[in-house]
């Protein structure tokens, strides 16, 4: 059970990460002229390095040696790193070419694909609120494609790259900064590459405007892992129910941002659509925490009635005197 000053420090830990998640569209507009694959090649080649620095520091180079041994984990990694390398590259183009709203809708929609997902490829069973989270949410993306005038692909790519990584991690099951690690040395050659070809045909950024610029782009690295360190503070230390109702304020930011600072349009039937993800995550929500308290109620009793259990006197070995004879005839127990 952890204390009360580390859920707090565990609470601060999780704002600050969703919290950088979230005002992370501010960051990447800063990154132009650079085009959006030049600033995904730079975000990859600079997280291994931030990486590499804090692993070098933290003396965590063990995984590394049990990790080439598995061939089946490597090969889970490298999927993910093809699966983040689209999520990211989309995100970045989006909030530059001014998607954001549509962006953060992809990471409202993402626990909903993730529990599609789940029910479509692991099989698992669905409770009824569940079912009308997942309904409402696909009646959403009707509403909001009519309001698009197409599907919103976008937020689709988003929802559905981030849930394949999501479930990708879940089967590797190694560390954020470990996984991390792996996936930007997985990225970091193609990514270099890419570099050094854009720096011989003479269009790269870096360097061309300015100190400030080329900082900013080995800056994206920091903007990285900085956050993934925050919640893996954060994921130690507070409930995953608080993780999981933390982890919206993310797209809230971004919608915020979206609406506020961008003053991208949002027209009735985008306010629609956005209102019935609402809606699902809100079933989802109060389904989670009914679950969770039905857990812990459960558990509780449980320990309860081991701890009676222990604490009853054992039985006497004296032998207890026969029961008298009945008087009168006994009758069968009914079934």
């Amino acid at each position: 059970m952890k204390s009360d000053g580390e859920q707090r420090a565990g609470l601060l830990y999780g704002i600050g990460a969703y919290g950088m998640w979230g005002l992370v569209p501010l960051f990447w507009p800063l990154l132009k002229p650079s085009g959006a694959a030049e600033i995904l090649a730079h975000r990859m080649v600079w997280s291994l390095v931030v990486v590499g620095i804090a692993l070098l520091a933290l003396k965590r180079w063990g995984w590394i040696r049990e990790l080439i041994r598995q061939p089946r984990k490597l090969g889970l990694i490298t999927v993910a790193a093809a699966v983040i390398t689209v999520n990211w590259g989309i995100y970045i183009w989006a909030v530059n070419s001014g998607h954001v709203v549509e962006a953060s809708l992809g990471y409202f929609i993402n626990p909903l694909v993730t529990i599609a997902m789940g029910v479509l490829l692991l099989k698992e069973r669905l409770r009824p609120m569940q079912w009308a989270a997942v309904a409402t949410g696909c009646a959403a993306v009707l509403v909001l494609a009519i309001g698009y005038g197409q599907p919103p692909w976008i937020s689709l790519t988003l929802a559905f790259s981030f849930a394949t990584y999501g479930l990708v991690k879940k089967k590797v099951n190694i560390g954020g900064l470990e996984s991390l690690a792996a996936e930007t040395a997985i990225q970091f050659l193609p990514a270099l590459g890419f570099l050094l070809w854009l720096g011989t045909d003479g269009s790269a950024t870096f360097g061309a405007h300015g100190a400030g610029h080329a900082a900013l782009l080995a800056a994206t690295g920091v903007v990285t892992a900085a956050p993934l360190v925050c919640f893996g503070a954060a994921a130690i230390r507070v409930p995953l129910s608080t993780l999981g109702l933390l982890q919206y304020l993310a797209p809230v930011f971004q919608f915020l941002l979206g609406i506020l600072y961008f003053h991208e349009a949002m027209p009735a039937e985008r306010w629609a659509g956005f209102a019935l993800v609402w809606l699902a995550l809100t079933c989802l929500t109060w389904d989670a925490l009914r679950t969770a308290r039905r857990t812990k109620a459960a558990l509780r009793l449980a320990a309860a009635a081991r701890a009676a259990a222990a604490a009853a006197p054992a039985p006497s070995s004296v032998p207890t005197p026969a029961p008298a004879p009945a008087l009168a005839p006994q009758t069968e127990p009914t079934a």
